[in-house]
């Protein structure tokens, strides 16, 4: 790896007392707290990448004006570090994190950031913090890095000033009480992304337009939203923020086929090569919502799950809509495909199992 940045490192004089830390590790939930430190990079158009820096973390300071705040120029990601049994700490393909973030930024129209520069940023606030890392049970430190335009105008361009943000916060179990099959509604109003749109980066505004559905979701007794295609609305996509899996009769795997309107999962990729080293057939295409309610109906679906970074992988237990429901699964259900590849996954993220993949990035 070859990072071009260098880092200034101010330090803080007043990091979270270590029992106060201790006490948070323990219990940490997700997104709640958050570690002592930052990195922060900033881009012009005339300069590059330049002043990169460690620092305490805290609020930023940002123009009213900002470009971000006005026209939504800005992309994230999500990852995470793992305390292994021997005390070492590890990311799960942060490469394919920073080959992700780039292509988010080209269609977002940022600046690229070099790939071995987003790792040496992480690999950085990892290390400085690694105190934060917690052990134990599912936990871990989730890592988000974001960019945004922070150049203060009003006028509809491309942002000539940008800054890279990293932060990082502990994360408990994303299933407190186990896993057990979540409730999915189908947006029939709704749709996530359209070809040539921004399904396939992961910024900011597709999630914004998503929490309107997510409302109606939660307001029907569901936990998640399923989105169809928005041209002839019978197409599975994917989930607010999680991708989706039919496992069929006969062992077989199917997910929906990336058609830019779909974001690339990390998770999702690492599923189809572990679901092919445990023997099931994977394929990658088109899904009608009518082959779904079908296939549960006659037998042929026999189980459905979603993944993503945080929950990593869960069993969908239904599917609703206004006037219908089909029932998957429910809680204490088995689910062995699902369970099997989950525990795969885990096992490797964890340091419980060899990783013949390359999957795993050490940082300290």
């Amino acid at each position: 790896m070859t990072a071009s940045l260098e880092y200034a490192r101010q330090l803080t004089d007043s990091p979270v007392p270590p029992e106060r830390r201790d006490e948070i590790l323990a219990d940490p939930g997700f997104g709640k707290f958050f570690t002592d430190h930052m990195v922060e990079v900033s881009w012009t158009a005339e300069r590059g990448w330049h002043d990169a820096v460690i620092k305490p973390y805290g609020p930023l300071l940002i123009d009213p004006a900002s470009a971000v705040l006005h026209y939504a120029q800005e992309i994230f990601e999500g990852l995470k570090a793992y305390r292994h049994p021997d005390g070492s700490i590890w990311t799960f393909r942060p490469d394919a994190n920073a080959r992700r973030f780039a292509n988010s930024a080209k269609r977002l129209a940022l600046p690229t950031l070099p790939e071995d520069d987003f790792v040496a940023a992480l690999d950085l606030l990892v290390s400085t913090d690694a105190a934060w890392v917690p052990s134990g049970g599912e936990k871990s430190l989730y890592l988000r890095p974001f960019m945004y335009g922070s150049e203060a105008f009003i006028g509809v361009r491309p942002s000539a000033e940008v800054k890279f943000i990293a932060i990082a916060s502990p994360a408990g179990p994303y299933f407190a009480s186990g896993v057990k099959p979540v409730s999915i509604w189908l947006s029939e109003e709704y749709t996530r992304a359209a070809i040539g749109g921004t399904g396939a980066a992961k910024c900011g505004g597709n999630y914004a337009a998503s929490l309107v559905a997510q409302q109606e979701a939660i307001a029907n007794g569901c936990e998640q939203v399923a989105f169809l295609d928005a041209v002839e609305r019978r197409w599975i996509e994917e989930l607010g923020g999680m991708n989706l899996w039919f496992v069929q009769d006969d062992g077989s795997i199917v997910t929906p086929e990336l058609t830019g309107t779909i974001l690339e999962g990390i998770t999702r990729d690492a599923i189809i090569a572990l679901a092919g080293s445990l023997g099931h057939k994977v394929e990658e295409r088109k899904i009608e919502l009518d082959e779904w309610r079908t296939g549960v109906e006659s037998g042929r679906i026999v189980e459905v799950f979603a993944c993503g970074t945080a929950a990593v992988i869960t069993p969908v237990g239904s599917l609703k809509w206004r006037g219908g429901e089909i029932v998957m699964a429910k809680e204490g259900d088995a689910t062995p495909v699902a369970s099997e590849i989950r525990s795969r996954l885990l096992d490797i993220q964890y340091g419980r199992a060899e990783d013949p993949h390359g999957w795993m990035h050490r940082v300290a």
